[in-house]
C-alpha cells in the first residue's frame, strides 16, 4: 500500500535497536483511546518503505458485515525524508462499500479527501506534504452470479507527514484516532460522542530484529 510496491512484509521494527523516538511513537499507537466501533489491532508492516516502520489494521463491524476496513503504517527514518519534510510518514488504505445514492455523487471523491484532512483537523492536529488517491469502483455481476445486485466500493489512499513538535515525536495516538473518526464516518457511523472511547491495547507481539 502507499508509497512503494514492494508487497514482503515482516512485523515491524520495535525491537532494542529501534531508535527511542520510533519506540516511543508505537507504544503511543499501542495504548491509543479509540472509538468501540473500530477494532484494531497489530498488522505485518511492509518493508523496505523505510528504516523503521509498525502497522495496524482496523474494521467496522455491525453483527457480521465488515463496512469499512483499512491499514495504517508508520514509517521512520532518523535520517529524514527530502519528500516528507520530516523523520515521520503516516501512510493509510481505508475501504468501504458504498449506497448506491452516495456511489452516484460526482462529489464524492473530493468529500472522501475532506473527510481525511477534516478528521485530522478535528483533533488539532498539524501535518504536512499530504497526499493520496480516492477511487471509486462498481461491480455488476453475471452469469451465475447475477443474482447478485451491483456493489459499489470507495478506496482511499493517502500519505501526510505527521509535525513532531518540541519532543521530537508526533502524536500518533492521536492520528491513530482521527483515522479511526475517518474509518467511522466512511462507514457511515455518526461522529463520536464525548467519551465514547475505550482504552485499546493492542495485542502484543514479538519484538522483531531490526534490519
Amino acid at each position: 500500500m502507499g508509497e512503494g510496491k514492494d508487497t514482503e512484509e515482516d512485523e515491524g521494527h520495535t525491537g532494542s535497536t529501534a531508535p527511542p523516538a520510533f519506540r516511543a511513537a508505537v507504544d503511543a499507537l499501542r495504548g491509543a483511546r479509540l472509538r468501540p466501533q473500530v477494532e484494531v489491532e497489530p498488522t505485518p508492516a511492509p518493508q523496505r518503505l523505510a528504516p523503521f516502520a509498525y502497522a495496524v489494521e482496523a474494521a467496522v463491524v455491525d453483527g457480521d458485515q465488515d463496512l469499512a476496513d483499512g491499514r495504517l503504517v508508520l514509517l521512520h527514518d532518523p535520517a529524514g525524508h527530502d519528500a516528507w519534510r520530516g523523520t515521520f510518514r503516516l501512510v493509510t488504505l481505508v475501504r468501504a462499500e458504498l449506497e448506491p445514492e452516495m456511489a452516484a455523487d460526482p462529489l464524492l471523491p473530493e468529500v472522501c479527501w475532506a473527510w481525511l484532512t477534516g478528521a485530522l483537523q478535528a483533533r488539532g492536529l498539524v501535518y504536512g506534504e499530504p497526499s493520496g488517491t480516492v477511487t471509486r469502483a462498481s461491480s455488476h455481476y453475471f452469469g451465475g452470479l447475477s443474482a447478485r445486485p451491483a456493489a459499489s466500493q470507495i478506496e482511499i489512499r493517502a500519505s501526510w507527514t505527521p509535525r513532531e513538535g518540541r519532543t521530537g515525536i508526533p502524536d500518533t495516538a492521536a492520528h491513530l484516532a482521527s483515522w479511526c473518526d475517518l474509518l467511522a464516518q466512511v462507514a457511515g457511523l455518526p461522529p463520536a460522542a464525548p467519551g465514547d472511547a475505550s482504552v485499546v491495547t493492542l495485542p502484543q507481539r514479538r519484538d522483531p530484529q531490526a534490519r
